[in-house]
This record gives structure tokens, sequence and C-alpha cells, in this order.
């Protein structure tokens, strides 16, 4: 942990020096030497990485210095808080019962300065000298992600026996159960079923829902409903729990449908949900998951559990293959001690896919099988070490623990960080890097690469190590959101805890008693709760040294005008702040003192949503921010600081139309700006793109005939964005959407963009030629009567490289086009395209093509079938069909 301590500090104090001194004049000189003791502690912890392993002394010195450096940080942070503050009406004498003197303050960097010149030369400390400090650095560069599929091995004749059992035909609603230890693969057989192409089409309705151990019924039932109504209503969340379960029972009742219940802890859970399932619902299926009997005696008597198996030896030594070389193949040098390996892991899936994680990142790169063959038997030799216990859950914690100790140390403290999220949680990608990056876990290199691009680059590397699974991909292929499994999450909580690393701390309430208390918060330095929220913070916590306070509850919540200053109260130097499901009635005027702020999502009430949220001027004082997040339920959201003057902005997002204050001559460069969106066409000026130049995603909400307008409209400015990538454009003039006319010529359009989204324009299709024109176009997404006509003939000589097409909500009825029309096209999704009569026979013709997704588009699925037909029966490539609801006809 001390490593990204030391860089994140010395990366703190650059700043501090050259864009605020001012706040530190009377420290200067000492936080100048701490800063040039900080650069040899980076080096040297650098250098040691290896032999700090094998050395306590080593270690124990390596704690040390974390611990300084937390201490360096804590003093220095307090310290520019109050010196920043000072200067604003004298908020910290309120703040702090008794605040350090400035001059304390000085004599604390000190302190901190004499204990590194004690590290470096006294006497009783280790000798720097005696090291050889010549093993190889940790990160010399960034892996290149080695691409592999799930592999499933050995659940072939279990999901058989399970499909059989689904196509059984009962008199009433079937419960079946699929029961084993955590790390058996439930999850996985449970999804190769659910993704079965025949059980697709043989319900219309199927749906996935994550349980858990900490769930609700409400959020439980809530997540049934999304997937089977549009959008839900608001009157729909403020039902109880019965009266949801009502409803869903109403959907279902009478209809063909398989739900999937992932991670049912205990009987009683199942009590609580089994409601909302009709148990006369002689066509319905539910499929469960769990690691008790019980569950599975609950839910269904009639019917016995089925029992995860362990693989047996060919096929624990066939998926070791599959996870480290990628195909069923061994270099016949590795074989003996591979085998070894998989022998340690007692046949246990998880145990193996992530101890081929290990081999298949960390000694891939090397040509020379014989330096490989030692590699590998020095591993086996670990797992022997590791896996003495008898307890396969042990076992299995020894195995991570394995993997964990061979992470890099640039990984570490992102994995860990993954203990911050909930149980089965679908983490957010873009939400996550740009957390990490604020925790300062993320360091820019020399070079072309973005910090983000950084960030991506260390998940795919856990990812690929399999301590990270998928869980969508975005249209361009990028990991969209992740989940990792329970035991790796509390592997993540055991060793970021307070006992250990003290890295992360979960609070969690355990009968209307918090563990730990809101009293006891004083030494942690990051917090996550995911329930019971409010009550927490109506106790008035006092968290003097948390850096991250995190809350993903399924369940939102209102604060009331006495506590929406309990966050800023009781966390003075917050860096994250991530708290969407906390709805506040405003912006409590003490957050614009947490001035270390550096990612912040908020979540604001309006009391309508014709009139704008506001965000006040002060949040200019946050000169940290990097990414700002505002999630109102007002259309319109008046922005009255000046962002261009928020010099470490990088991110701004809003689901609201954001209006930004015109830029001044007191306006800066805008160069840190990479996302933003969604605001005004108003907003889209000359003046902002001339100083936002720097733009990768920018999105325009509003009437946007006056951002096309060519005598008053900006968008020739938008072509200035030489680095823009991501465009969308949403037509929202209030009340009704009006035609937006004709789209500009191809040649205004940012030359280098590659994913534009258009929403309620009701363009005419012939414009589609316009769109099809622009050279770079990867990913086209259509929504919300984007074009309007029943007709749609492609033109040639357009889209060649374009790979996604979405469209939806449309009157097209008849669309004509071949497969030279589209020659790169990979994914087409149709959402809501009722009156479509057929998607073009021709695109079955594409060599690319590999997913036609249809939601509630029926007239166009026979043919859908039709193209599915042609490109399985040429074995052109491999090939996905979604149709939803399926034809009634089908098998």
């Amino acid at each position: 942990m001390a490593d990204a301590a030391v860089e994140f500090l010395l990366e703190n104090l650059t700043q501090l020096l050259l864009h605020h001194a001012h706040l530190i004049i009377d420290a200067k000189d000492k936080v100048e030497k701490l800063e040039t003791d900080l650069r040899f502690f980076k080096a040297f912890l650098r250098d040691s990485t290896k032999k700090r392993k094998k050395d306590n002394r080593l270690r124990d010195l390596v704690r040390s210095i974390r611990d300084v450096v937390y201490e360096a940080e804590d003093i220095i942070d307090a310290f520019v808080t109050q010196a920043a503050v000072a200067k604003s009406r004298s908020y910290f004498g309120k703040a702090f019962s008794s605040p350090a003197k400035l001059l304390d303050i000085a004599g604390q960097v000190e302190s901190i300065c004499g204990k590194i010149r004690d590290f470096k030369g006294g006497k009783d400390n280790f000798d720097f000298a005696i090291l050889d400090i010549g093993d190889d650095g940790p990160e010399t560069a960034l892996e290149v992600p080695i691409v592999r599929k799930d592999n499933i091995v050995g659940l072939e004749d279990e999901a058989e026996k399970l499909i059989g059992y689904l196509n059984d035909k009962t008199e009433q609603l079937d419960v079946i159960s699929i029961i084993g230890m955590p790390g058996l693969g439930k999850t996985t057989l449970a999804a190769k079923i659910f993704e079965d192409p025949a059980l697709q089409f043989e319900f219309p309705t199927r749906i996935w829902v994550y349980v858990s151990q900490e769930f609700t019924s409400k959020n439980v039932f809530l997540a049934i409903l999304k997937k089977m109504i549009t959008k839900l209503s608001d009157e729909m969340y403020t039902r109880s729990d019965v009266e949801l379960a009502q409803e869903v029972a109403s959907r279902l009742k009478g209809g063909k449908f398989l739900i999937v219940m992932d991670d049912v802890w205990t009987a009683q859970d199942w009590d609580k949900l089994k409601i909302a399932f009709p148990s006369n619902a002689r066509m319905g299926k539910v499929l469960i998951t769990s690691r008790q009997q019980e569950v599975a005696l609950a839910a269904n008597r009639n019917r016995n559990p089925h029992n995860m198996r362990h693989l047996d030896e060919a096929e624990s030594w066939l998926l070791f293959q599959w996870e480290v070389f990628g195909k069923p193949e061994c270099p016949s040098v590795l074989e003996v001690s591979g085998k070894l390996i998989v022998e340690g892991c007692h046949r246990l899936p998880l145990a193996i896919v992530v101890i081929g994680g290990i081999l298949a990142t960390k000694f891939a790169a090397s040509d020379d099988l014989s330096v490989r063959r030692d590699a590998w038997e020095k591993v086996s030799q670990s797992v022997s070490v590791y896996l003495k216990d008898e307890d396969p859950l042990k076992r299995m914690e020894a195995i991570i623990a394995l993997s964990y100790d061979k992470l890099p140390y640039h990984l570490k403290e992102c994995f860990l960080y993954l203990g911050m999220f909930p149980e089965d949680f679908e983490i957010p990608v873009w939400n996550l890097t740009r957390m990490w990056i604020a925790e300062g876990l993320i360091q820019p290199k020399d070079g072309v690469i973005s910090i983000e691009e950084i960030a991506e680059n260390y998940l795919d590397e856990l990812i690929n190590r399999n301590l990270v699974r998928i869980d969508k991909r975005k249209a361009n292929g990028k990991v969209k959101t992740c989940r990792i499994h329970d035991l790796l999450r509390d592997f993540c909580k055991t060793i970021a805890g307070n006992e250990r690393e003290n890295f992360l701390q979960e609070i969690k309430n355990y009968g209307g008693v918090f563990q730990p208390l809101a009293s006891d918060i004083s030494t942690y330095r990051r917090l996550c709760i995911h329930s019971n929220v409010v009550n927490f913070l109506s106790k008035r916590p006092k968290g003097s040294l948390v850096r991250s306070f995190v809350c993903f509850s399924k369940e939102e919540f209102d604060l009331q005008n006495d506590t929406i200053s309990a966050i800023p109260a009781a966390f003075k130097l917050l860096r994250v702040l991530e708290v969407k499901p906390i709805r506040f009635p405003k912006i409590p005027g003490d957050l614009y003192h947490l001035v270390h702020l550096r990612y912040i999502t908020l979540s604001l009430n309006s009391a309508s949503n014709t009139k704008p949220t506001i965000l006040p001027a002060a949040f200019s004082k946050l000169w940290n921010i990097q990414t700002l997040i505002i999630d109102t339920a007002s259309r319109t959201l008046e922005i009255r600081a000046d962002i261009l003057n928020m010099i470490q902005l990088r991110h701004l997002k809003t689901n609201a139309s954001a209006t930004l204050i015109k830029p001044g001559k007191a306006s800066k460069e805008g160069d840190m700006l990479q996302t933003l969106g969604t605001i005004s066409p108003e907003s889209c000026t000359d003046a902002l793109i001339g100083k936002a130049r720097n733009l990768k995603k920018l999105g325009v909400r509003g009437n946007l005939a006056l951002l096309m307008d060519p005598k008053s409209g900006s968008f020739d400015s938008l072509r200035k964005l030489g680095s823009l990538e991501n465009l969308k454009l949403i037509n929202d003039a209030f009340p009704h959407p009006s035609k937006l006319g004709d789209l500009p010529p191809s040649y205004r359009f940012p030359k280098k963009l590659r994913s534009l989204t258009l929403s309620s324009t009701l363009l005419d299709w012939t414009d589609m030629s316009i769109l099809g024109s622009l050279e770079n176009l990867l990913v086209l997404k259509l929504k919300d009567k984007a074009f309007n006509g029943r007709s749609w003939e492609a033109a040639d000589a357009g889209f060649r490289r374009l790979e996604v097409l979405h469209i939806g909500h449309t009157n097209l009825a008849v669309w004509v086009a071949s497969g030279h029309h589209f020659p790169r096209l990979r994914c087409l999704k149709l959402r809501n395209c009722e009156n479509l009569e057929g998607v073009p026979i021709g695109l079955a013709d594409i060599p690319t093509f590999q997913e036609l997704d249809l939601f509630r588009t029926e007239k166009a699925a026979a043919s859908a079938k039709k193209i599915h037909k042609n490109r399985t029966t040429n074995g052109l490539t491999e090939f996905k069909l979604f149709i939803f609801p399926p034809l009634q006809n089908d098998p």
C-alpha cells in the first residue's frame, strides 16, 4: 500500500506547489523538503518490490513508510483545508473543536521529515546500501490484454439435465435449484442455461435477478418489473412490497416464463420472494442458485435439488489449459508442473480459473520454455504450501491469496478497491476507473496514453487474471460493467480491513446496530455503506481521516434539511463522494469547504421538473474536482460556476440539459476537459469549444435547431474538436420535439468522430447518406424517432467502417439494403420497430456480421431467422440471434 500512497502524495504536493503555493506559505520549505524525500522513497519502493516479499525487516520498513506517508498526507491536507477555508468566513473555526495553528502544522511536517531522515540514515534502521536493488521493476510496460472467452468445461451433462427439467410439463409453478459450495460454478451453469438458444425461443419472458445476502424484496420485484416494462413510473417506486409482488404476479400470470434467482441465501429469503410467482403458473419456471440445501427444500419439496459436482481430473486439466493457453493444449515441458498445480486446486473450477489467470498473464510473455518451466515449478510449490488446509473454502481463500501476492504493486490496491462495491453488484467501469484515478491509484505516465486509458488497461489486467469478470460490453467492444465473485470480494474486504491494511471498511447494520459504530470511525480512510444510510448519517459520525465515502444502495433516500450537512460535517478531507442513491433537497453550503474532492456524484431533488436545478457559483471553489456527476429530476441544470476555471476538471456528466455561463476574459483554458454532457445548444458556443478543445465526448440536449442553424448556430465549431470521438445529440424541444430539418453536410462533422447518437430528431431517411459519408464512424445509434418515414433505401458507397447500428422507436416499414452497404457491420440492434416488415436478407452476406438483436420488432422476426439460418448454414462466423418476444410458433 505504501507505493500508491507515496505516488499520490507526490502528485498532490506537485499540484499544490504549482497552483496553490500561497496556501502553504508558512511551511513551503518543509513541504519542498518532504517532496524531495518522497521522490527517493518512490524509487526505493519500486526497486525493492520483489525483495520485500522475502525480507521481514524490509516489509516492516515499507509499513513504516506507509504510516509516515499517511500521516504526512493527513497533516498537509488538513493544513491546506484550514488555509483555504480560513479565507472563506473562518469556516474551519467551526469545523474543528481545536484547530491546529499554522505553525503547529509546519512543526508536524518537520517531524515527518525527521522520521524520513531517520529511515535514510539512522543507525538503528535498515541500511539501504546493502540492498541489491537490481530486480525487475513491477511495471516496465502495460501488458497487452489477452482476450479469452468464458471457458465452460464439465458442465455439458449438468446443463442438459437441467434444461430437461425446464422442458418438463407440470401442473403448477416449477422451481429448480442448483446447490453447491462457492466456486463450483453455480452461476456459470445457470448462465449457460439462461443463454441456451433453444430456451430463448421457448420462454417469451426470461429474467435474471441477482438476489445476494443483503437484499430487499422491493428491489428484487422492481428489478423484475424493469425487465417487463419499458420505463417504470414514479408511482411504481412508491408501492409497497406486497403491491409490487402482486404487479409481478399479474404480469406473469398465464404466461410462459423463466426467472433465474441467483444467490439466494436462506429459506426465509425465498419465503419473502415467492409471493411474486403465481403457484398455479404451470408454464412458469424459476431457477435458483444457492449454497444451502434448505433453500431448495423450501422452494420445491417435489423436486430434488441439483447438487453441483466437482470437476473430474480430465475436466480440471482441460479447463486449466483453456485458461492458460486459450486452447486445449500444453507444451510437454510444462505438463508435469501444470498437472501438479491443477491437483493442488482440488478440482474446484474457481481455483483453477484464478491460478490460470496468474500463469496466463505473469509468465506468458517469455518464449523461453525453460524459463516458464522454472516459474511454473515455483508456482506448483507455492500451491502445495498454500493449500495445506482440508477445508475447501479455506483452500479457495489460499488460492486467492496466492493470486493476490503475484499481483504487481500497481494492481493490488485497484483490486482491493473492488471491496467498496456491494455483493453481486454490477460495477460501472466508467465510474470505477474515475474513482481509481481520484484515489491516486492510477498515476499518469509519459507518452500519448491518457490516465483513463491506463486505468482501463489495469482493469483489463485484472480481468485477464480472472479476478474480475466482464458483465456487459459497450457497442465499441470495451467493458461497460463488470462483477467480482463473492469469495474474491470477501478477500478484498478482509485484506483491506482495519486490522490489516486499513484501506477500506464496510459499514453494516446488524439488528439496528452499526458495525463499526458511527463513533468509532476516526481511524478509517475509506468507508462504504449500502443500506440504512440515512440512519447512519443521523448519528453524526466523525471521520477526520476518511478520504472516500461511497454508497451504492439499491434504494434511494431523501435527506431532510437537518441532515444535508451530515457528510461534509463528518468527513473534512474527502476525495471521493459517490452517493447517487442519496437525494439532496439542496446543496449544503459547507460542501464547498471539501477542497480535496476529486470525484463527486450528487442527486438533487427538484420542486418541479420544469424548473431548473441550480449548481451555485461556489462549486468553483472545489479546485481539485476531476469528475463531477449531477443527477436531477429536473429537465434542466443551470451551472453558475465557471467550469473552465476548475482547472482539474476532466469529466462533467448530467442527465439534464446543462446551461453554462459564457466564457469570459477571466475564464481559463479548459485543456483538461474530456467529457462534457449533456449541455444545452445555447451553451455549445464558439467560445466554449475554443477553450475546451481536447473534448473526446460531447452531449448536447435541447432544441437542436439552435445548434444547427447555419447563421446563428455553432455546429461548425465542432469541427475544431480534433479529439472528439463520441457525439450525442438529443432534440429535446419542450414540450414536443420538432423536426430538425436537414443534417449538416458530412464535412461539418468532427473529423475523428467514431460514435454518433441521435435522438428525437425526426430526420428523413434520405439524410442517412450524409452519416454514411463519415469516414471514421464505427457506432451509430438512432433512438426515439431519430428518423421518420416508412421506407429507407440505403445509398451506395457509405458506412465503409460502421460496425454497430442501433435503430429504436421508428415507424420504418420497408428497409432496402444489401451487404455491400454495410461491409463491416458486426452488430445490428432493432428496438420497438413495430412496423418494420423485415431485416434486409442481404445483410447475411456481410463476413463480419455476428449479432442481430430484435426487441418488440415482431414483423421482422421471420426475416431475422432466415439470416440466422443463412449465417449458421454457411458457417461463415459465430452468429447470435436474439428475438423478444419470440415467435409463438417456435419450438
